[in-house]
């Protein structure tokens, strides 16, 4: 019997006799939330499952009708090869979610999880009411037991708050609730679901919480090895995923701070971190200065940490993972300040190219981007933007640049409209045609494609003298500078332009 401390599950999968639910029909699984982490992670348990129905649930139409179709509603190497292979087969997306609900055995809860913008814990706090309205919704049209996963991040704690409400509305239907948060990584998000580091399940420590914990196991044991699944109780499952982006995050803005240090003192912040990183103790992974992190999770959820933790009465460990987050705000502040200064101390009415936009390489994903207050910086100093990425559309920056702090994460439909496109930005699908005629080139993104573009080319089309401000460390610094660019690249030494010029902080 399961003790209340880490364990792995090697139980032999069955999933009909395991099941606490007592399924003899084919197993159902519908998740609700055909986002980032519901859309890929579903369509791999139906490619790795095929004797699991498995069905997509969203109340926006459009974006289940992009499932649908031959242009999948987001970017992710290899998704598309999935989707194809399963949908229609036992692979299903809908916006019927009342009736997939109604006749799942296992419910995937994958909805968004902003944070709060107003009220207690406003700017800090995960603002539940999307769980708790699905939660409510799960209740209502349920007329069998059900197995309810959470896979959006979450405080610790909430599981027990959607048990209540479950609860209180069963109608004699017995819930159990499972915690299963996801470890993807956009760009990567395929091969992290077809061969994880590890599939981590929290459940009650109870008969009935264990065994709904192997029915789900059993799902992932169909292609992870079992040594690999890690079983746990619901509060450790929720608090990891919590805990997982915050160290990761916290390394980032670790070596970030180390690159102000470097560009100070004349040190090469990737000769330190090839340095650090052999310390077999620190590992080379998230060890790459840039102008700062992004991305759905990492920001929000250490906001949500430092709330739990001054909920609890634990301001000195709150403080500390605020640091974390004033060290990525203050590298790009730094960023746009080196641009201005380098540039006589003015770029108003300057051209200047954004290449990349995402907040990551192989994702169009711009939630959190650091181009996002990059480009602001710019903007308030009324420069004029030409943007490039070549998977985010116009529509998408445009919007991303004029939408408030955490108005991303609400559903699309919820998401204020947007206000007249900014006439000071200017959206290509083209690096040269972003380029040319600019005083500066910004690289924000690090796609492959900005290592091997003709520089020669691109410098002969700007004004001079011409500049490139290199966010993600992509580029020769050194070839560029021969060509004729002054070059500023996060963490490397400064030219003596930028010496001359130095950034105000």
């Amino acid at each position: 019997m399961y003790n209340g401390s880490l364990r792995f599950c090697f139980l032999p999968f069955d999933l009909t006799t395991q099941d606490p639910l007592r399924i003899s029909k084919m197993v159902k699984i519908c998740c609700i939330g055909a986002g980032y982490v519901g859309g890929p992670t579903m369509a791999v348990i139906a490619l790795k499952c095929p004797e699991i129905e498995v069905a997509v649930v969203d109340i926006s139409v459009s974006r289940i009708a992009a499932w649908n179709s031959d242009t999948l509603p987001i970017y992710e190497p290899g998704l598309d090869e999935v989707v194809k292979k399963c949908r229609g087969k036992n692979l299903f997306f809908s916006t019927d979610v009342e009736k997939h609900v109604s006749e799942a055995d296992i419910v995937f809860v994958s909805v968004n999880t902003p944070t709060k913008t107003q009220g207690l814990g406003a700017g800090k706090a995960a603002d539940l009411t999307y769980w708790e309205s699905a939660a409510r919704m799960i209740a209502d049209v349920s007329k069998s037991n059900k197995i309810v996963v959470e896979k959006s991040t979450v405080p610790v704690k909430t599981a027990e708050a959607i048990e209540k409400i479950l609860n209180h509305n069963s109608k004699g239907i017995d819930f159990q609730i499972l915690s299963n948060p996801e470890f993807l990584a956009e760009g990567t998000a395929i091969q992290d679901l077809f061969n994880p580091d590890r599939v981590l399940i929290g459940g009650r420590e109870t008969p009935e919480g264990q065994k709904a914990i192997e029915a789900l196991r059993d799902v992932y044991a169909h292609w992870v090895p079992v040594d690999r699944i890690i079983c746990t109780n619901l509060w450790s499952a929720e608090l990891s995923k919590l805990a997982a982006n915050a160290f990761l995050a916290q390394r980032i803005s670790s070596v970030n701070a180390m690159s102000a240090l470097c560009e100070a003192t004349g040190a090469d912040v990737s000769q330190v971190s090839h340095a650090v990183g052999k310390d077999t103790r620190i590992g080379p992974k998230f060890l790459n200065a840039s102008v700062g992190f992004g991305g759905s999770c990492f920001q929000k959820d250490i906001l949500n940490l430092v709330y739990i933790c001054e909920c609890n009465g634990l301001p000195e460990v709150a403080n500390y993972w605020k640091q974390v987050i004033k060290i990525n705000d203050y590298q790009k502040t730094r960023f746009v300040n080196r641009i201005v200064s380098s540039m006589f101390n003015t770029v108003s009415g300057k051209k200047i190219a954004i290449l990349g936009f995402a907040f990551k390489k192989d994702t169009g994903d711009t939630r959190e981007t650091p181009a996002i207050d990059v480009c602001k910086g710019l903007l308030g100093d009324k420069a004029l933007l030409s943007i490039y990425d070549p998977q985010v559309n116009e529509e998408q920056i445009q919007r991303d640049l004029a939408m408030k702090k955490f108005d991303w994460d609400h559903p699309v439909h919820l998401q204020p409209m947007s206000p007249t496109s900014i006439k000071q930005v200017n959206v290509v699908w083209d690096a040269y045609a972003a380029t040319k005629d600019a005083h500066g080139v910004c690289i924000l993104t690090e796609w492959d494609e900005f290592k091997t573009l003709d520089y020669q080319r691109i410098y002969d089309n700007m004004r001079k003298p011409a500049f490139v401000f290199d966010g993600r460390n992509v580029v020769d610094e050194a070839k560029l500078r021969a060509i004729g660019f002054i070059v500023y690249s996060i963490g490397k030494p400064l030219d003596q332009w930028l010496k001359d010029m130095p950034a105000m902080a």
